[in-house]
């Protein structure tokens, strides 16, 4: 299933895109698509429905971000072979975790805002991970029964604020807006293999990112269980996995985000999205 949400943004309704590529309303099956929704069934009773009878919805309707009321937004920097080399970092030995902060998600063709005093706001194409269980000291053979579906997540960063101003790398990762996440969540049942899915990011229609989610260092698997080892992961909890090469800071030059830039990104299966990059303004 593609279970998604629409709507304005703060009145979005839960949606589902049906194997004709329409947009049908679920209001009627669940209230929302929330981090207690999911906890109480909600994969389940939407699959239980038959398209069909649901409302049609106008194609053309605001598509807003997947989960409503994300506590947990959790990232994984350098999962990526080609994108490690391009950047110039050693291979990790463990996964690299931080921080973005919830309320940095959006819809995935919302305007992003290029922050305050920045210089260096960049694109990263990325798989996310919506969890759909309590999963707390799992194995990774279990892992992926915790998983309630796969998205398409922009992981927008701020390089000078993530490297140059010390401290941690969310100071540079959860500007709001800097988390387009959708359009769809995606069910494991229609992934037929999560490593390997193809990935592209475009840049006002010149193409900048090209990968695969094969490169990964650490696979899907292998995170959900790794962080459940330090954290307890919730329904709703969002992972996003990594982007592969093709950033602007690893460019020659460095090329990074101005006002009015457009970007697309997708991954096969999972949709895509489209925003305008807008500077900040008080």
């Amino acid at each position: 299933m593609k279970i998604l949400r629409f709507g304005a943004a703060g009145a979005e309704k839960p949606g589902l895109l049906d194997k004709d590529g329409t947009i049908r309303d679920l209001s009627g099956v669940v209230s929302d698509i929330t981090p207690e929704t999911l906890k109480n069934g909600a994969i389940a009773k939407i699959a239980a429905v038959d398209p069909s009878t649901l409302p049609a919805v106008d194609p053309g309707v605001r598509l807003g971000p997947i989960v409503e009321g994300v506590r947990n937004f959790i990232a994984v920097g350098l999962n990526y072979v080609d994108h490690a080399h391009e950047t110039g970092a050693a291979i990790p030995s463990e996964p690299i975790l931080f921080n973005k902060a919830p309320n940095c998600i959006v819809g995935p063709n919302d305007t992003v805002t290029i922050p305050k005093n920045s210089q260096k706001t960049d694109w990263e194409v990325e798989l996310a991970i919506v969890i759909g269980k309590t999963a707390s000291y799992i194995d990774e053979a279990d892992a992926l029964s915790y998983v309630a579906g796969f998205a398409v997540c922009h992981d927008v960063s701020e390089r000078a604020f993530q490297t140059e101003r010390g401290g941690q790398w969310m100071k540079g990762k959860g500007s709001p807006t800097f988390g387009p996440l959708g359009p769809w969540l995606v069910t494991p049942d229609e992934v037929a293999d999560v490593q390997n899915l193809d990935m592209f990011l475009d840049l006002n229609g010149t193409r900048a990112q090209t990968g695969n989610t094969k490169t990964m260092i650490f696979g899907v698997a292998h995170l959900v269980a790794y962080i459940s080892q330090f954290l307890q992961l919730d329904p709703g909890d969002v992972i996003t996995t990594g982007t592969p090469p093709g950033v602007g800071m690893g460019m020659k030059p460095p090329r990074f985000l101005k006002d009015g830039d457009s970007v697309r990104l997708g991954i096969t299966g999972l949709g895509e999205q489209q925003q305008t990059f807008r500077a900040y303004k008080a």
